[in-house]
């Protein structure tokens, strides 16, 4: 027995200790919000939060309040409900609420890039001089002409761009969206490896095209690459396509190209400086990729989807543009110039702007996560305090706190173009609940540090799709009474959102 207790001892310390880990003996102290573990230790909610994020924090709000914690897959975090308290999220120091360290876990996991002091900073600098202002000018222009490349090489040709084409619409303008982005990104084709512009133009679209499905291959995979929790074989498939980004994204192969973007360059220079390996450059051309090009596609479907559905919303964005246009001293005639849409153009579309942001309301659900660094204590707008411990997460799901609020969003579920329109035109940012203003009535790019900043190029790259195909182009549902497909629920939390399937369209040359 003197033997045997030392080892019967180890044994059941090793097993209260493993308990302790899976959470099982964590307890709600005085003060903490409402705790809901779940039934299986460790995972806890993990797999009904996964499987539809929106319905399950429903749920716990119903169960718990604006405010509580729960553990999912190791981790307790608390999520906060309240659209009026979510300034004192949002402004909270990154000593005690910090988005860089969930952000480069969660980037190493996907793209398996190392981030470098700074990342953020470096990223937020660079994209406020390049992504913004005058920056955004240089931006906007080479944007236009990657799409009419994409869009209206074309046009002059005696081809069935005048009768009707079917295509699928999210495919549609996700490919177009994409790959202009890209272009405009990465550089073109330089007319010196391929003797002449419009070589250089075939071989664009062409590569760009290429990529653009591989893409897709990965976008489809991203969901459960960013849980963990692919299967072998998609596994191996996440490999093969991140060495295939690697390379056509490569530094050396950047390098080759005209016209790449101050933004890129200034990205991979920073790391240059620093000593980073040409490899780890690589994988972060990647990521800045699909940062900035993984959500406009999608959002352009939705808006055109929209616009189809509603005869008046069409109607209204279709005169404003065609104003627009006039106003600019630019008309539409066949064997003429193609339309050159300016930044100053796009400044005068308040009533694109309010279908935008309703679109954007609607399907995009950005899960804004930080990790709590000390232990703090979190004031609500009705003056209740919490305290939240050190090591876990704080939470905000804007999609079901605000964005489909129906005291803020009166018929959340409808698309209202004109939402975000004052009567007399101008934009309207007065919304309330309670009786009191909320800052954040929308909050699709997310908010603080972790606010997308890239936002004005992707406004930009949206309108502009929208701008020409409302110029050059009738288009149609196949099927007018077709519904709007269900949003896939699996991509609750990563931006814009995608539909469960295609939708059928056509489309052709208003001239």
């Amino acid at each position: 027995m003197g033997v045997l207790l030392p080892i019967i001892l180890a044994f059941l310390a090793a097993g209260i200790g493993g308990l302790y880990l899976l959470g099982v003996f964590r307890q709600r102290r005085p003060g903490e919000p409402p705790l809901d573990k779940g039934v299986i230790p460790w995972l806890g909610h993990v797999l009904e939060f996964r499987r539809d994020t929106l319905k399950f924090l429903e749920r716990m709000q119903q169960k718990h309040g604006d405010i509580f914690t729960v553990q999912l897959g190791g981790f307790y975090i608390t999520f906060l409900q309240d659209p009026l308290s979510f300034g004192a999220f949002v402004k909270e120091s990154r000593e005690k609420l910090d988005f860089n360290k969930f952000a480069q876990h969660l980037v190493q996991r996907v793209f398996r890039y190392v981030a470098i002091e700074n990342d953020h900073s470096i990223l937020q600098m660079s994209s406020n001089k390049h992504l913004k202002g005058d920056g955004l000018e240089v931006m906007t222009q080479a944007m236009m002409s990657n799409l009419q490349n994409l869009m209206l090489h074309d046009i002059d040709l005696d081809t069935d761009k005048r009768s009707w084409i079917e295509d699928g619409l999210f495919m549609f303008s996700y490919n177009i969206v994409f790959r202009a982005g890209y272009l405009s990104l990465f550089g073109n084709v330089s007319r010196n490896t391929v003797g002449s512009d419009e070589k250089a133009k075939e071989k664009d679209r062409a590569e760009s095209e290429a990529l653009f499905y591989e893409f897709r291959k990965y976008d489809q995979l991203f969901p459960n690459l960013a849980y963990g929790i692919l299967s072998p074989r998609e596994r191996k498939e996440a490999e093969k396509l991140l060495k295939s980004f690697w390379e056509t994204l490569s530094v050396s192969k950047m390098k080759t190209k005209d016209n790449i973007s101050r933004w890129v360059w200034d990205m991979q220079q920073a790391r240059e400086e620093v000593g980073m390996k040409e490899s780890m450059m690589n994988r972060y051309m990647f990521l800045l990729l699909w940062a900035s090009q993984g959500n406009t596609g999608p959002s352009s479907f939705w808006l055109l989807l929209f616009l189809m559905k509603h005869r008046e919303a069409m109607k209204a964005v279709k005169e404003e543009v065609d104003k627009v246009l006039k106003e600019s001293g630019q008309q539409l005639q066949r064997g003429g110039p193609l339309v050159n849409l300016t930044r100053e153009m796009l400044m005068k579309t308040p009533i694109l702007d309010s279908a935008i942001e309703e679109t954007l309301r609607l399907t995009a659900a950005p899960l804004l996560t930080r990790a709590v660094v000390q232990n703090m204590t979190f004031k609500m707008a009705n003056g209740r305090e919490y305290f939240i411990r050190k090591g876990d997460r704080m939470a905000l799901f804007p999609y079901s706190a605000v964005h489909i609020d129906p005291e803020i969003h009166p018929d959340p579920q409808l698309f209202k173009y004109d939402r975000f329109l004052n009567p007399d035109g101008s934009k309207k940012t007065a919304f309330y609940k309670a009786g009191n203003k909320v800052k954040y009535y929308t909050m699709p790019w997310g908010a603080g540090v972790s606010m997308c900043p890239g936002r004005f190029f992707a406004t930009n790259e949206l309108k502009q799709f929208a701008f020409l195909m409302l110029v050059y182009f009738e288009f149609e549902l196949k099927n007018p009474e077709e519904k709007i497909p269900e949003i896939d629920f699996k991509r609750w939390g990563f931006g814009s959102m995608q539909p469960q399937g295609d939708v059928q369209f056509r489309y052709r040359l208003r001239y």
